[in-house]
């Protein structure tokens, strides 16, 4: 096992070179990153010249993706466009500061100058509060729903969550956001009810604290539950179906063994395969967040970083957000495929 292990760690190495050169590519050919640095006015010629230098954006692509990559410790710096490497008051040259991806150094933001990596951490908690909560719901409700329909099929429960399925896949995620925001928050409010809160983790008048954030994370979470769940159950319903139907099902249950262990013990664990494959292509997307619902919501997470970041061509924010996701889903295919292992023994990887 711990060869399979380092086997696809090392297949990975160069599979994620690729990709970060294409969407460095990708990112940087998206936008004018200084078109928002002077607000409502444009920026002068000069000073559009004088950024593009100190941000290295005056460099051929394949030099900015290495000092993206490696850092820029090895150039010699002309900030002030006159030809000559800049020095210090010792009379050497002064060299970069970037020590690049390979060394733990995402960048800095080219609008609010602070480093990715700070960026990041302090909107991934958030994420993964609003994010994990919402997994874990997804995954009790769907396993429920699924089994009920696929042990009940084709009763009046099966048929009535067939339809709210279909219904709930095909609803896009902005219209359920804002239908939550409207009956929930508006008309209740409207009502007379306890309305839910639409905006922030907390009341900026209450205060932050679990129970604020526990509050504001009801229609969040809901959003982004629904689509999900969805899907989820069919899975579910779907591989239950065929497995109840097998030899070894049919044996357990002439063996006189109780119809709750044949159900939880010996079928719901090969029915589960496919869903952990779902699921193990979805976790890694839980670091990114949900960019449409905290946008909506205004969820101060990693969604929200990405498009808002996006609108101003940031091109280090992206790639920072995207690279660590880039290594997540590698790190959880790995783990999805051991996973595998544990629920059926006939897999291995030896």
């Amino acid at each position: 096992m711990g060869r399979y292990i380092v086997r696809r760690l090392l297949q990975a190495i160069p599979l994620l070179f690729i990709i970060s050169a294409i969407l460095f590519v990708l990112s940087v050919e998206m936008g004018d990153p200084l078109a928002t640095f002077g607000g409502r006015t444009v920026i002068k010629s000069e000073d559009r010249k004088r950024l593009t230098r100190q941000l290295g954006l005056d460099q051929p692509l394949y030099v900015q993706y290495t000092v993206w990559l490696i850092g820029n410790d090895w150039m010699r710096l002309d900030l002030d466009g006159d030809g000559k490497p800049d020095v210090g008051s010792d009379g050497k040259p002064i060299y970069g500061t970037r020590k690049g991806v390979l060394r733990g150094d995402l960048g800095t933001s080219f609008t609010t100058k602070q480093p990715v990596t700070e960026m990041i951490a302090q909107r991934l908690p958030n994420t993964l509060l609003l994010m994990l909560t919402s997994e874990v719901v997804i995954l009790i409700i769907s396993l429920v729903i699924g089994l009920v329909s696929a042990l009940k099929q084709y009763s009046i429960f099966d048929h009535t969550v067939t339809a709210l399925s279909f219904i709930g896949y095909s609803m896009p995620i902005p219209l359920l956001a804002l239908g939550l925001i409207y009956v929930f928050a508006v008309y209740f409010k409207r009502w007379g009810l306890p309305y839910f809160p639409t905006g922030g983790m907390f009341d900026p008048q209450a205060g932050p604290g679990w129970q604020q954030t526990l509050w504001h994370m009801v229609l969040p979470v809901t959003a982004i539950s629904v689509i999900s769940i969805a899907a989820y159950s069919r899975y579910v319903r779907g591989s239950m179906l065929e497995v109840i139907q097998q030899d070894y099902i049919r044996t357990a249950r002439a063996k006189g063994l109780a119809e709750r262990s044949v159900v939880f013990v010996h079928a719901l664990k090969n029915a589960a395969l496919p869903l952990v494959t779902v699921v193990g292509l979805d976790l890694p997307f839980l670091l990114a967040g949900a960019v449409v619902t905290e946008t909506i919501f205004a969820w101060p997470g990693m969604g929200r970083l990405f498009y808002d970041h996006t609108t101003r061509s940031d091109f280090p924010v992206l790639m920072g957000i995207i690279m660590i996701i880039s290594v997540a889903v590698v790190i959880f295919q790995i783990i999805t495929d051991l996973t595998y292992t544990y629920l059926d023994p006939r897999i291995r990887y030896d």
